[in-house]
């Protein structure tokens, strides 16, 4: 399946994940006036979606150690919110083995949100099957976000895939988490999670991490192929190398609906001062773990440490121990 991309399919819906992603740059440490400015923000763009953090157990996250933003407390959404009058849905990721979601999320009718995000790794699909289907059945809308889907075999994948086929998750979401694909990967997975989805009708989305500086083109990619769900975050916030720029990914988009002066506002009062305190964005160290199609976490360390210019060792420690 392709799409033009000359014109806008009015179909196509943005999610916008600074909080939530970007949160794991500072424990989801924001204060009110930050994530009211990036909510505000999304409205005035006429954004579809604002994922406004994590619904993150308590007991391996104490409240204590981390920002509201990582547990998206009720009280605490709607402080930002009220009651949400407003056409933006708003949105948590819920990660499968990381949330007590049989009592953390509420039944939709006592809460300001609209969807959960069920995020799990391929050996967690069954937990991940429950988690959607408690979703849905408390009145959400749910989307399955495979995680580190360019680390799994072709056959695990499949049978992932034919298994969430028949949940009643609304989109399947290729994840590039480790930003090591290129673009002729995501055309092949957004084309097969389409083959699986399409007898129940559900949307195929992209989350693309941008260690590899393809976080943009590969976003694109999926939505030339079909993809009518396309996730971003301002100014790239997001841990590690970052996402798919929204004022980038808005300017393509071509849809008049979406208005870009607001993003560059909030960019501009809001990020770039964030930008001097905590660090993100595709560094040399991430690189090469895109590269390597590994996990970000040893280049997250390095850029923590005194040696974080030193990329010759980072990068022969990472050979010698594939």
């Amino acid at each position: 399946m392709t799409a033009p991309w000359i014109t806008y399919r009015p179909e196509l819906k943005v999610l916008d994940c600074t909080i939530r992603d970007g949160g794991l740059v500072n424990d989801h440490k924001f204060d009110d006036g930050f994530v009211k400015a990036i909510y505000e923000t999304c409205v005035k763009s006429g954004l579809d979606y604002m994922e406004i953090g994590y619904k993150a157990s308590k007991k391996q996250f104490p409240k204590d150690k981390f920002g509201p933003w990582k547990h998206c407390d009720e009280e605490d959404i709607r402080r930002i919110v009220g009651e949400n009058d407003t056409p933006l849905k708003l949105c948590v990721m819920a990660d499968a083995g990381k949330a007590d979601w049989q009592t953390d999320v509420l039944p939709k009718k006592d809460s300001v949100l609209d969807m959960i995000r069920v995020a799990f790794y391929i050996h967690q699909t069954s937990e991940a099957v429950d988690m959607i289907n408690d979703a849905a059945e408390k009145g959400y809308e749910v989307s399955a976000n495979l995680m580190a889907v360019a680390a799994a075999q072709e056959k695990e994948v499949d049978q992932a895939l034919e298994s969430l086929a028949e949940t009643p998750a609304g989109v399947l979401v290729v994840v590039d988490s480790w930003g090591s694909m290129y673009s002729e990967q995501v055309e092949i997975l957004v084309k097969k999670y389409f083959e699986y989805g399409k007898d129940t009708g559900k949307e195929v989305g992209i989350h693309a991490h941008n260690n590899q500086q393809l976080a943009f083109a590969n976003t694109i990619e999926a939505i030339i192929h079909g993809a009518n769900r396309a996730d971003a975050s301002m100014l790239g916030l997001g841990r590690g190398a970052g996402n798919c720029p929204m004022e980038l990914l808005l300017g393509f988009l071509r849809n008049p609906k979406f208005k870009i002066r607001p993003i560059y506002r909030v960019l501009q009062e809001r990020l770039l001062p964030l930008s001097r305190e905590v660090e993100w964005g595709p560094h040399v160290q991430y690189n090469i773990t895109g590269q390597l199609n590994q996990h970000p976490r040893t280049a997250i360390a390095a850029r923590a440490g005194d040696q974080r210019d030193n990329y010759v060792e980072f990068y022969d420690k990472l050979i010698s121990d594939v």
